[in-house]
């Protein structure tokens, strides 16, 4: 293992992971999809996120997964501070079937 990285290895070892499953009602499917895809557009042009994916699953389309990859911890509270996310939080809790939470990794490698 190298003690010493470049300033490239420091910022990919510094990233900040959220993923983020969410289970949405049956019959609001739709208009999640719209309210996310709004949400990821808008996120992607932010500074500080690397990439920012929605996944739906393909067995239970009620199953969706959002990967935001952000380029430190502190991009992604300035991200939860956007009108965009406000607007997507605002919009999805009558969607929700339980409250979302995201789970917060590191890059390994």
């Amino acid at each position: 293992m190298r003690l010493i990285q470049n300033d490239e290895e420091s910022a990919i070892a510094n990233r900040h992971i959220a993923v983020v499953p969410i289970n949405i009602k049956p019959d609001c499917v739709e208009k999640f999809i719209a309210t996310v895809a709004e949400n990821v557009r808008y996120s992607r042009d932010e500074e500080g996120i690397v990439s920012f994916d929605a996944l739906q699953s393909k067995e239970d389309p009620t199953a969706f997964l959002l990967i935001e990859v952000y380029k430190s911890a502190e991009a992604q509270f300035k991200h939860r501070e956007t009108a965009h996310f406000e607007n997507f939080k605002a919009s999805v809790g009558d969607l929700l079937q339980e409250p979302y939470k995201a789970d917060v990794y590191r890059l390994l490698g």
